[in-house]
């Protein structure tokens, strides 16, 4: 089956369906817009989500993850979007032309534009080298949150005794579940020198700070597992659950496939302001730009891409490769991480290595300094540094990449940090 639409957005979550709502509203049912969801239901992430924090309703109501997911979906088909679920993009046919796997068979679709908006994944224990004999009872944070929150497993069922590897938001959410389910918290290990100061899980299970997992012990169900402290002194931990958080990279087969250029720094495709990428008619949004940030930033960064989608189908130029924005020193990557033709990305997210307390963040380009600023407290790891983008109007285009780094206050050494 061979079909063209006007806009294909590649991926039901935060970002696909807040992009698709806003086009399906401002065309007026001009554009046929059509979104691509691989699993059985629509709304990504939050779907398995129970915790609260998504925003509210029209009434003030609370919601919690799979609350935000039904009305993410519901605002996109009532705006006239196509939702199709259990269909996935396989690869591409050309420019803007995907091949798809659906229940019906298979398809090939072609689009004035595409939209990916594929999202991010956490890294398994295997990815992150821990050694072991691939014991039972090792999850991700999404793996534990379906187990519990879709298909209700609980106690001896999950295990007894869990330690949580990593010390961020997801983490205390992965505490969260465990505890609901029965299950005993005994630790969390975090490689960063300390734990945030606020926990949202009370009481908060004991932190081994300045420490990794080193190996996992036991065959066939795990029995512990092996930590090191900075310091070089080891021991073991013993517990029948281990559930790796955190460590999120972008979705990016589909980008990479079709040959979208991507950023060294976030391992998502490279976007400029306007999250439009180097190749002509492809946008993307969401966390398969960095890996993970909240469901209501996403959403945010899906309806401002919709403006930018709008404006192209009206026969805005595309613009040229533009000048690439690269992290350098503690930080580890910045997005938007591509200026062209002037576009104001409004603000720009900076994410750090390790805690950085009081940094100064500069952009340079060549020895021009674009913008220099003292950030007051501490940025965080595990938390993106928002910061406004302003200077891109005074970028260049002929003067080489632009470099964003941070350092000590001219006035202070990192001795007489607090």
């Amino acid at each position: 089956m061979n079909r063209a639409v006007d806009v294909l957005v590649v991926g039901a979550g935060p970002a696909g369906l807040a992009t698709a709502a806003r086009l399906a509203a401002a065309g007026g049912g001009r554009y046929r817009v059509e979104v691509l969801e691989r699993e059985q239901a629509a709304g990504g992430a939050p779907r398995h989500c129970a915790h609260g924090g998504f925003g509210a309703a029209g009434r003030g109501r609370p919601l919690d993850g799979p609350g935000f997911a039904r009305r993410s979906v519901r605002e996109a088909v009532k705006a006239g979007a196509t939702v199709r679920t259990g269909v996935t993009a396989t690869g591409w046919a050309g420019p803007l032309t995907l091949e798809v796997t659906a229940p019906t068979g298979l398809e090939t679709l072609s689009a004035r534009v595409v939209i990916l908006a594929t999202g991010a994944r956490e890294r398994p224990r295997s990815a992150r080298l821990v050694p072991g004999t691939r014991p039972a009872g090792v999850l991700t944070t999404g793996e534990l949150q379906h187990s519990v929150h879709l298909y209700g497993v609980r106690g001896e069922r999950l295990g007894r005794r869990a330690v949580v590897i990593g010390a961020e938001p997801v983490s205390h959410h992965a505490v969260g579940a465990l505890r609901r389910a029965g299950v005993d918290v005994v630790a969390m290990v975090t490689e960063q020198p300390r734990g945030p100061r606020r926990f949202g899980t009370a009481p908060p299970p004991p932190l081994l700070a300045g420490t990794r997992v080193t190996e996992l012990l036991g065959r066939g169900r795990l029995a512990g597992v092996v930590v090191s402290g900075h310091d070089g002194r080891t021991g073991t931990v013993r517990c029948d659950t281990a559930v790796f958080t955190g460590d999120w990279i972008p979705d990016n087969e589909l980008a990479r496939s079709g040959g979208v250029a991507l950023d060294g720094g976030t391992q998502g495709p490279a976007v400029d302001g306007a999250y439009r990428t180097a190749s002509a008619g492809v946008f993307a949004v969401g966390n398969v730009l960095r890996g993970v940030e909240s469901a209501g930033a996403a959403a945010a960064e899906g309806r401002a891409a919709a403006d930018a989608v709008l404006r192209h189908l009206a026969g805005g130029p595309w613009p040229g490769p533009g000048v690439p924005v690269v992290a350098e020193g503690p930080l580890r990557w910045v997005a938007p991480n591509r200026v062209t033709d002037g576009t104001d990305a409004g603000s720009l997210l900076i994410r750090a290595r390790d805690p950085l307390v009081r940094p100064v963040v500069s952009v340079t380009q060549g020895d021009r300094l674009l913008r220099r600023e003292l950030v007051e407290g501490t940025v965080w790891p595990h938390r993106s540094l928002r910061w406004a983008a302003g200077w891109v109007r005074e970028v260049d285009p002929a003067g080489g990449p632009v470099t964003v780094t941070a350092g000590a206050a001219p006035w202070e050494t990192p001795r007489e940090r607090p």
